[in-house]
Parts: structure tokens; sequence; C-alpha cells
């Protein structure tokens, strides 16, 4: 990996992981390691910027692709991030009225 994923700039992700990726917990120490050191490059080749320059990198895009399952760390790593950032939020909402209930209306044929 040492000529594949080569970059000179960090890679944060300030919008998901605000404190940076080894103290949010969704990664460990070597993965969060792994996303600052080559991520930006790991990003570039996921969106075209980059073109594949070993065949380490062009694996990787089949990954990002989904032609295949990752195998290198590498590739599960990034697999794991953009499956994270991905996934839909959860919200509440919060309603200013009564909850509405549905009524049940009898039809019974009673003579009251």
């Amino acid at each position: 990996m040492a000529e594949s994923f080569a970059t000179t700039n960090r890679f944060f992700d300030n919008k998901h992981y605000p404190r940076g990726f080894s103290r949010h917990g969704d990664f460990t120490i070597k993965e969060a390691q792994l996303l600052e050191r080559h991520g930006y490059a790991f990003n570039e080749l996921d969106l075209a910027k980059r073109e594949p320059a070993t065949d380490e990198e062009r694996s990787f895009l089949e990954v990002c692709r989904g032609v295949r399952e990752p195998r290198t760390d590498a590739e599960r790593v990034w697999s794991k991030y953009t499956a994270r950032i991905k996934r839909p939020k959860r919200f509440h909402t919060l309603s200013g009225g009564k909850p509405q209930m549905d009524t049940v209306e009898d039809f019974s044929d009673s003579d009251d």
C-alpha cells in the first residue's frame, strides 16, 4: 500500500465526525488512522476525481462500485465509512396538538 492511495492531505469529515474518527466510536484506532492517512485518496477515487494508479486502487474501485466484496483493510474501512454516512438519520418530531384518536362508530341496531 506504499504506492497506492498516496496523498499529502489528511482526511477529515467534520459534518459526520466533528470530533474525529477515533473519538466517535464507530471505528477502531487502526481504522481511524487508515481513514485519516488515506481517506482523501479513497474519497477522490470513489468520486472519480482521481484515476487509479495501481492494481490495488483498481480493486478498490471495484468494491466502491459494488462489483465485489471488500478484502483488504482499506476496502473494508472505506465500505464501513460510506455505509455509516449514508444511513438514514433518526429524527423526532414535536407536535403542538393532542394526539388524534380514531373513533369507532357503533352501527348496531339497538333501540335506546
